[in-house]
């Protein structure tokens, strides 16, 4: 392992409706072990993750990762915007056998947006108002990740067009996304097309960290929504109809 970087703080948040397995999923990301009896989150748990930057370059470094685990209660809500600062990754969690759960991952992120306004979220910029949630998340500059939960309850039968749903998900928001079980670590292990895009993910939340390090007080942090890190990203489509579906407000499920 390189030298550990210690000076440089990287926040990653996981966002979703209660239920949906964020608390598994990100033991398992921090322990690369599973948690059979996952407790009930209040507020937010913090874990950290290890992570290898550009290993094998001049750059090559170990960052300790935040991972902020959000409660999603309802009766929370209110109090949510406290952990909506600084932030360097946004991690949406979905249940693929529960379709609510993914119809609201826009009103998640519109949720952490719109504290902009109140000098909540300094890290996030929107290029315009807009009155469609969908089209504001996909102008932001923070990396982005959806992953599905709970593959392994879905019958072989409606697996394909379940699993494209989180996919046109990810791609209206022009990120990467994964779909496991997370019961079997099998699904992120070294190597695995899952621990590439989770690795991508990280470097792409550091590169942002790095960035706003360096950017000059009173200047925006905004950026395109292209890779940090190197390489020109795809813009979303933002007015397909399963876009558009995703925007209903259907409010979080509790």
């Amino acid at each position: 392992m390189s030298n550990v970087e210690k000076d440089l703080k990287v926040k990653i948040l996981v966002l979703g409706n209660s239920g949906v397995g964020k608390s598994s999923f990100t033991h398992l990301l921090c322990h690369n072990q599973a948690n059979k009896n996952p407790g009930y989150t209040i507020g937010c748990t913090i874990n950290i993750k290890l992570h290898e930057y550009k290993p094998g370059t001049s750059e090559e470094k170990t960052f300790c990762i935040e991972i902020w685990d959000i409660g999603a209660s309802n009766s929370h809500a209110s109090s949510r915007f406290m952990f909506y600062n600084n932030i360097n990754g946004i991690i949406l969690v979905h249940d693929l056998t529960n379709f609510k759960s993914l119809q609201n991952i826009p009103i998640w992120l519109t949720d952490v947006l719109k504290h902009d306004a109140t000098g909540g979220l300094t890290s996030v910029k929107v290029t315009s108002q807009t009155t469609n949630p969908t089209e504001d998340v996909t102008q932001c500059s923070i990396p982005l990740l959806v992953v599905g939960t709970k593959l392994d309850m879905i019958g072989d039968s409606r697996r394909p067009e379940i699993s494209n749903r989180s996919k046109l998900t990810a791609v209206d928001l022009a990120c990467s996304e994964i779909q496991l079980d997370t019961l079997e670590p099998r699904y992120i292990a070294a190597g695995s097309g899952n621990a590439v895009k989770l690795s991508r993910f990280f470097d792409k939340a550091i590169a942002h960290a790095l960035q706003r390090r360096t950017t000059t007080i009173g200047q925006s942090p905004l950026i395109d929504r292209r890779s940090s890190i190197g390489g020109e990203r795809r813009r979303p489509n933002v007015g397909n109809p399963f876009s558009r579906r995703l925007a209903m407000k259907t409010g979080h499920q509790d």
